[in-house]
């Protein structure tokens, strides 16, 4: 199908993420106007008329009634409200009957989820951490658990939440996170599960069938002593962004070729399970025996631009493979248009 006009789906951030701001964790997977413009402006340049559509509650009314003008929607939205908050705008474009880049809504409320993503690999042999969740903090902790444990919100992502009291070494520090993430997070559980120590990585996943992407390593050595190991929010947007520390992340990540192949069956099989479309990003930790463990899926992942970061993750793969910003968004419109032709 022949792509002229794009739908550009986006939610806007009020405030840049600050680690003494706990509101402002709530907007943390948005993005900020500077963001938004540049990745607009980005898409102009590829040749595409653009109409930009904030993922608000009028984002329903301007679809409509722009639809017949739209020959496909790129869509980097998370939603605002629900718990099942980045499925919101996939069923809509599904009602409209308006093609749109990236994963059904189906996909897009379980991957949010990382516990019903875990689930569903589990269901699937891929391989990822046992898990519980905790809707109080007296909940009584699962014996197959054992400390160090790190807590999460369960349907967040960039970082949200997480930070180096996380990691907790017994039931006190276990309840107090909890009572934390209850606080921050209403209406959200906190997932808790083993803290790995190996090392992290993130993985890139472009196409269908997807293509793997040079694979993202941070390395912790270069943390400063009083941040721990971890991929936390104090690390992704004050150490990554905002000091603008390159040399952390090392893409491609060294690896073994035997510990690289093992990755890749593991994210494609992932992939099948989850039915993901078009484009995502991974994350996964080894335990000391140096065994992959998924921790989440990042559908859509974050894009931004490289006028604003130079660390964003998957433009950064993209790099590594050598596909610049703007061919990057038009191999994920290609990939798309491709399924509704």
């Amino acid at each position: 199908m022949k792509i002229k006009t794009i739908a550009f789906l986006y939610n806007v951030r009020h405030k840049y993420p600050d680690p003494r701001d706990s509101r402002t964790q709530l907007e943390v997977d948005l993005d900020d106007p500077i963001t938004t413009k540049w990745q607009i402006k980005h898409l102009e340049n590829c040749g595409y008329k653009v109409i930009p559509v904030e993922a608000d509650e009028k984002a329903y009314l301007n679809l409509y009634k722009n639809k017949n003008k739209i020959d496909l929607v790129f869509n980097v939205a998370e939603g605002i409200y629900g718990k099942d908050r980045e499925a919101q705008l996939p069923a809509i474009l599904e009602m409209l009957r308006i093609p749109y880049t990236g994963s059904s809504p189906l996909t897009q409320a379980l991957v949010l989820n990382k516990a019903k993503t875990k689930e569903v690999l589990l269901a699937n042999n891929v391989p990822t951490l046992l898990f519980q969740l905790f809707s109080n903090s007296d909940a009584k902790l699962n014996p197959n658990l054992h400390f160090p444990l790190i807590v999460k919100p369960v349907s967040e992502g960039s970082g949200a939440g997480i930070n180096n009291k996380s990691v907790v070494k017994n039931d006190n520090e276990l309840k107090k996170q909890i009572k934390f993430m209850l606080k921050t997070f209403k209406h959200e559980a906190a997932m808790v599960e083993p803290f790995l120590s190996g090392p992290e990585y993130s993985i890139a996943m472009l196409g269908n069938p997807p293509r793997i992407l040079p694979m993202i390593s941070p390395d912790h050595s270069k943390l400063p002593k009083n941040i721990l190991p971890l991929d936390s929010f104090e690390v992704k947007w004050i150490f990554e962004e905002k000091e603008g520390n390159t040399d952390y992340l090392r893409c491609p990540a060294p690896m073994h070729k035997k510990l690289k192949k093992k990755i890749e069956i593991n994210c494609l099989e992932l992939w099948r399970a989850l039915n993901i479309m078009d484009w995502c990003r991974v994350d996964l930790r080894l335990d000391y025996q140096s065994n992959p463990f998924v921790l989440e899926v990042n559908s859509p992942p974050g894009i931004l631009p490289p006028e604003v970061s130079t660390t964003s993750y998957f433009p950064l793969a993209c790099r590594a493979a050598g596909i610049a910003y703007e061919e990057m968004l038009k191999l994920i419109i290609d990939s798309a248009a491709k399924r509704y032709s």
